[in-house]
């Protein structure tokens, strides 16, 4: 079981640059990609975002930033430096002000400096940064797996408090019994019914009893809890297949709620959709 929450930070190195890859993860019902590149990577976007593809599913945040220096990275537009220099110079002269400050102010001016970065990465570049990339979703596959580790542990928990729950029905039902029976009872004394045949009496019973028999609901809550074991145990990304079996569950727990027909039994009905709805709020975060 994987969940779908997950992070990783790698760095590369490509010629005199710093790579740093960042990638975080979060729920989310399809795969929802959102990319940062820098201008060397747009024209890989698309063999990026297929490595990315094997991340399955989640709102993920791709983020890869450059780190150079601005020697590295750009060079001095001269012509603009010197045209803007010797017009300030000029103005300085004709105000009787010192000019011996421009060109430190003028160098600070970002238009003065071109950028040296080519549009795209050299082929060689390119397999270290896919190396690297590859490297980082391996990171976050490894936390979205310890991740999910925590939460079958969690899940594992709450399944087993509703097979305890429904396991302990059993010992109130013929009680049930017992009280529909003194109820018709009641209703016939009520009513001032004589000469009541006690074999119809018996068949009406059974026929009422059956409407309320909840062996059939426990049996099938019992085989979706084996099921969501299985499939927890089996399967890394399950998160869809688990809310379905969830809601099958969630299904049978009210079917027997609705024929309960006995305090205790309805006690133990809501204990067991308090488990089952943890189990739900957590089974939107699992791959």
């Amino acid at each position: 079981m994987k969940s779908m929450t997950g992070f990783a930070k790698v760095q590369c190195t490509l010629g005199d640059k710093k790579i740093n890859i960042e990638i975080k993860t979060l729920n989310s019902k399809q795969l929802d990609l959102n990319t940062k590149l820098p201008a060397t990577l747009r024209s890989r976007e698309l063999d990026i975002r297929q490595l990315l593809n094997r991340l399955e599913r989640g709102k993920i945040d791709f983020i890869v930033t450059e780190e150079n220096g601005l020697a590295e990275s750009a060079i001095i537009n001269t012509e603009l430096l010197t045209q803007r220099y010797q017009t300030a110079a000029q103005i300085a002269h004709t105000l009787g002000a010192d000019p011996s400050t421009l060109l430190a102010s003028l160098l600070r001016q970002s238009d003065t400096w071109v950028s040296n970065n080519a549009d795209d990465i050299a082929e060689n570049d390119w397999q270290t940064l896919t190396t690297a990339i590859s490297h980082a979703i391996d990171l976050v596959d490894q936390f979205r797996s310890q991740e999910g580790a925590v939460l079958e542990k969690d899940f594992k928990l709450h399944v087993d408090l509703i097979e305890q729950k429904m396991l302990a029905i059993p010992q109130y039902e013929q009680e049930r019994i017992a009280t529909a029976r003194d109820r018709i009872k009641r209703y016939f004394d009520e009513f001032a019914v004589k000469d009541v045949d006690q074999n119809r009496f018996e068949q009406e019973l059974i026929y009422y009893l059956e409407k309320l028999d909840i062996t059939e609901e426990k049996v099938r809550l019992a085989k979706h809890i084996d099921y969501f074991r299985t499939i927890m145990a089996t399967e890394p990304t399950c998160g869809k297949k688990l809310a379905f079996v969830a809601q099958e569950m969630g299904r049978e727990i009210n079917t027997t709620g609705s024929k309960a027909n006995h305090v205790e039994i309805q006690k133990l009905v809501v204990e067991m959709k308090d488990e089952l709805e943890k189990i739900k709020e957590q089974l939107g975060n699992i791959l």
